[in-house]
């Protein structure tokens, strides 16, 4: 057997490199300018490494009955982590993925294919345009885990962005988003403000280091236009290796305090993180 090798390319926003696990046989670290950005088992779709994909994970999880096919929108691609996990959990799951690094996606393509019979399709395109362009109540999940290097780009911080996302999903669909901040949470609140004006539901997915203040990290902002099960991931949640806590109604109220979102004329990237917030080696 041909011992796997690290890949290194440029694509559009930088420098990509994938990099086999040496205790994983077929699985794969990608990393974009240094930054960790996806990590990718092909024996074993389901398994996830990074702490912020699990909780993604248990969102999906919690969005239907297990092995239920769910049409599934994906902003931001990467090595298509996320994509892989719901095909393997939920066969039959139509998923569409919105990409905008062509390169990066001609190199997953190329080192990382996707299996025959997915249900994956691949767009390379602005995640805001693409959104903007799709039809009402045509998703039961969206999943937004988009980052220019290291920042959430401005134009998917908008309150007319948390519409257009509300626009797209279906009555009882979720929206889950990967975001990064750091005390006094700023960002993250004008964040929360945004999605409580477009969804009648929304809750916080962190670790409880990040949400006191003590570090830069992940938090999966998650919404709906119904209840939402916060019962069951909290459950998922808190028993998971990476234990999280979820945030939602009063508790929520009070982190968020009196933020307001921002309109795209206003809007800005979320913050830069501190050196070697995310950063590998």
């Amino acid at each position: 057997m041909n011992e796997a090798i690290p890949v290194i390319r440029d694509v559009d926003q930088g420098t990509a490199r994938l990099l086999p696990d040496v205790d994983r046989e077929r699985a794969w670290l990608l990393t974009v300018d240094g930054a960790p950005q996806s990590y990718v088992d092909l024996d074993d779709p389901a398994y996830l490494e990074f702490e912020y994909a699990r909780r993604l994970g248990h969102v999906v999880d919690c969005a239907a009955r297990p092995g239920e096919p769910l049409d599934v929108v994906h902003l931001g691609g990467g090595a298509l982590t996320l994509p892989r996990y719901v095909a393997a959990l939920r066969p039959g799951s139509r998923q569409e993925v919105v990409e905008a690094d062509r390169g990066l996606l001609a190199l997953v393509a190329e080192v990382l294919p996707l299996p025959r019979g997915s249900g994956i399709t691949v767009h390379a395109m602005d995640a805001r345009a693409w959104l903007d362009g799709r039809p009402a109540a045509s998703a039961d999940v969206l999943i937004a885990d988009v980052f220019g290097g290291s920042r959430v780009p401005a134009h998917l911080t908008s309150v007319e962005y948390a519409r257009s996302a509300a626009r797209v999903l279906r009555g009882g669909g979720v929206y889950a988003a990967n975001l990064a901040d750091g005390a006094p949470f700023d960002f993250l609140r004008t964040q929360i403000a945004a999605f409580s004006q477009a969804f009648a539901e929304v809750a916080l997915v962190a670790e409880p280091s990040v949400l006191r203040g003590r570090r830069f990290g992940n938090a999966v902002l998650v919404a709906s236009h119904t209840e939402l099960d916060t019962s069951a991931l909290s459950r998922r949640t808190a028993s998971d290796a990476f234990p999280a806590r979820v945030e939602h109604g009063a508790s929520l109220a009070r982190f968020t305090g009196g933020a307001r979102p921002v309109t795209d004329a206003e809007a800005v990237a979320s913050p830069v993180p501190p050196d070697g917030a995310f950063s590998i080696g």
